[in-house]
């Protein structure tokens, strides 16, 4: 398949940003290879990204870049989907190895940010639960933390991920992809790009879906609890039609002790990187200034 964004009329700044080959790394995680992206220059800090559910790491690609040259940046294809393997069981805690392993595989000079989108997001709160020394800061991007969880709930009652289908030609396949949950607008050249990077051939010649719809066949567990454990510095993006209400938001706000930033992103759909990139880079950047010239607050668990 070839890249046809360029029949799609695209800004500078996205084919700048695309300009920017990542270098293609793997670590190994209980016997699982864990494809990564990686941009930037070794010993500069870390942004590391991570995907939704049935996502991959290059719905990060024309993000990453922007962040260069101040930091080098990574984006992991959790097990289960993009080009890494399958398991016959996932978990967050296997996920937040994988982070880990990743982390650990590049050249950083401090802990990284690690800055992750709706299933991300909660894969993002079990690493700073669970790994708490690891990380100098997490970026939760609408990932509502309720019961039942949305995305779960509807990879598990619907055949959009459980059955997913297979094409004949990779255009039609192009043609139908769609976000779970759906949103008014996707810019068509983003959504041309992570649809192009979400399809693999099988030996049959069909073009499938890279991801494994058995990732959503799981128990995550009381995502809330993950939020009371977190002890380095967080944010919350919440997008403005997306799956974090305002409700959600202040739920979560208490959780966190009422120590961390609820930012909401106008306009944006559940999946900013494909409807608003420009204001999630922007928020951000703004929210990695402050935190560069700032202390965090404490906790009010810490007396």
């Amino acid at each position: 398949m070839t890249d046809s964004s360029s029949h799609h009329s695209v800004p500078q700044w996205y084919t700048d940003s695309m300009a920017v080959e990542p270098a293609r790394r793997a670590v190994t995680v209980a016997g699982a290879k864990i494809n990564y992206l990686q941009w930037g220059d070794p010993g500069k800090p870390g942004l590391v990204f991570i995907h939704g559910g049935a996502a991959h790491s290059h719905w990060w690609s024309h993000i990453a870049p922007t962040f260069l040259p101040e930091y080098q940046v990574a984006a992991p294809d959790l097990s289960g989907h993009g080009d890494s393997d399958h398991r016959k069981k996932y978990d967050l805690t296997l996920w937040a190895d994988e982070v880990n392993a990743v982390v650990n595989d590049l050249d950083l000079p401090s802990k990284p940010v690690l800055i992750g989108h709706s299933m991300g997001g909660f894969v993002t709160m079990g690493t700073a639960a669970i790994l708490p020394d690891l990380l100098d800061g997490a970026v939760i991007i609408d990932s509502p933390v309720r019961r039942p969880d949305p995305e779960v709930e509807h990879g598990r009652s619907t055949n959009d991920f459980t059955k997913p289908r297979a094409y004949a030609d990779p255009e039609r396949s192009i043609l139908n992809f769609r976000t779970i949950p759906a949103q008014d607008i996707i810019l068509p050249f983003l959504k041309d790009h992570v649809a192009r990077n979400s399809l693999r051939q099988r030996d049959d010649g069909l073009w499938e879906w890279k991801f494994d719809p058995n990732i959503f066949q799981r128990d995550r567990g009381d995502t809330a609890d993950l939020l009371a454990d977190i002890t380095c510095r967080v944010a919350l993006l919440r997008c403005e039609h997306g799956l974090v209400t305002p409700d959600i938001g202040d739920y979560m706000y208490e959780r966190l002790g009422r120590t961390a930033p609820v930012i909401e992103l106008p306009t944006a759909g559940h999946h900013p990187m494909l409807d608003v990139p420009l204001i999630l880079i922007t928020a951000l950047r703004s929210l990695l200034a402050d935190w560069d010239h700032s202390h965090p607050l404490r906790r009010r668990s810490d007396g």
